[in-house]
């Protein structure tokens, strides 16, 4: 009998995806990377998306150490977070035909940015909608979902189509339908979840592919410093002075 808890074996299952992503998405990240130094050394500005729980890995790329400081949090009330009453809200929301046409009229993006949208399943309305219209503003999209989802589930948008279907790169976070990695006898249901692991961490390679190639070119990638060191504070204001025009979170 395997003295293995459930702790080792879930760890072991996001640390073997980690491996897959780096293996297998390393083109995709390094096409992700490059595309947002693009964006950013042609002057455009960069966005994120996410619904529900991968709202969380959208959040993670903005306003944080380490991070770019020209990534801006592209919001839909209701439908960020499960901070809202019910949270169950968010889900409906994610299937309104519309709302992401609504959203992206009302929003600050315009051709020539990038947009990152994560949605695990990518089969909902709202982040299909959203990257074909990003698309046809002239908006170049960074799709972060499990592709699997495109063969295993039907789509939700009127087109019969997946969010991977509209970007100009996709990163496939290898995670299985269901999302839950864990099975036991003792319990009805699969259980613990890895798609917030390996969708930030992904991210996190795309932005580190991005600041390299940015410094690779001669341009000193904007990027933000803890508060919490010495200096951070001062480092940042002259990075928020810099680049104020592209830069959303702080208006």
């Amino acid at each position: 009998m395997s003295d293995r808890t459930p702790a080792d074996r879930f760890l072991d299952a996001a640390i073997d995806l980690l491996h897959r992503v780096r293996d297998e998405e390393a083109g995709s990240i390094a096409a992700a990377g490059t595309l947002l130094a693009d964006t950013v050394a042609d002057g455009g500005r960069l966005f994120a998306f996410g619904a529900g729980h991968s709202s969380l890995a959208a959040q993670d790329v903005v306003y944080r150490a380490g991070g770019l400081a020209l990534m801006n949090l592209l919001a839909v009330p209701g439908a960020v977070g499960v901070d809202v009453t019910p949270a169950t809200l968010g889900s409906a929301l994610e299937r309104v035909d519309g709302l992401a046409t609504a959203v992206l009229g009302s929003s600050p993006l315009r051709a020539g940015d990038a947009l990152v949208i994560i949605s695990l399943s990518g089969r909902n309305a709202l982040p299909v909608e959203m990257a074909m219209r990003a698309r046809a503003l002239g908006v170049r999209v960074i799709g972060v979902t499990s592709v699997a989802y495109a063969t295993e589930t039907t789509s939700r948008h009127s087109s019969g189509t997946f969010l991977k279907d509209h970007c100009d790169v996709v990163l496939d976070s290898k995670i299985a339908v269901g999302d839950a990695e864990l099975t036991l006898d003792s319990v009805p249901a699969p259980f613990a979840p890895a798609s917030t692991v390996v969708t930030s961490a992904l991210l996190q390679a795309v932005v580190a592919t991005a600041a390299a190639t940015l410094a690779e070119r001669g341009i000193e990638p904007p990027l933000l410093r803890s508060g919490n060191v010495d200096g951070g504070h001062e480092w940042n204001a002259r990075i928020f002075e810099q680049y104020g025009d592209r830069i959303f979170y702080r208006h």
